[in-house]
């Protein structure tokens, strides 16, 4: 009996403190604020995103690892359906882990701060000529 007890009071202190967080680094002020304490609770043990001061799990090697959020742009619109549906690819993700205004929140604060360290490739020149036509 002991020994579960404890066991729970370990579940209950990391359920409380959130698996790989390091603490919501969006400005108080920031519209997106509430969006970002909300993914620090609710996100943190599958995607990094470092304004909301989450680190996942560490383990990118794992399929149930969720998408590193710095490195990956995402629209408001791309959030909220991995939202309901629990992803894009199999549905590992739980489906409506965040629901109704939470779940606003946290799209809008993913789409704002997501892709942070994605290197933007420069597009082809519109004028780049074609070696094969002729003069």
């Amino acid at each position: 009996m002991r020994g579960a007890l404890l066991l729970i009071a370990v579940a209950g202190v990391a359920a409380a403190t959130g698996c790989g967080t390091q603490g919501v680094q969006v400005s108080s002020d920031d519209p997106t604020h509430e969006g970002a304490e909300i993914f620090a609770q609710r996100c943190a043990g599958c995607h990094t995103l470092t304004p909301a001061g989450t680190e996942g799990s560490g383990n990118r090697s794992e399929r149930v690892q969720g998408p590193d959020l710095d490195q990956r742009r995402e629209t408001m619109d791309d959030v909220i359906y991995a939202i309901r549906n629990g992803g894009f690819s199999g549905a590992i993700m739980p489906q409506n882990i965040v629901v109704g205004a939470d779940a606003q929140k946290v799209a809008a604060f993913v789409a704002k701060y997501a892709g942070q360290d994605v290197i933007q490739q420069p597009a082809p020149s519109q004028t780049t000529t074609n070696a094969t036509a002729a003069p």
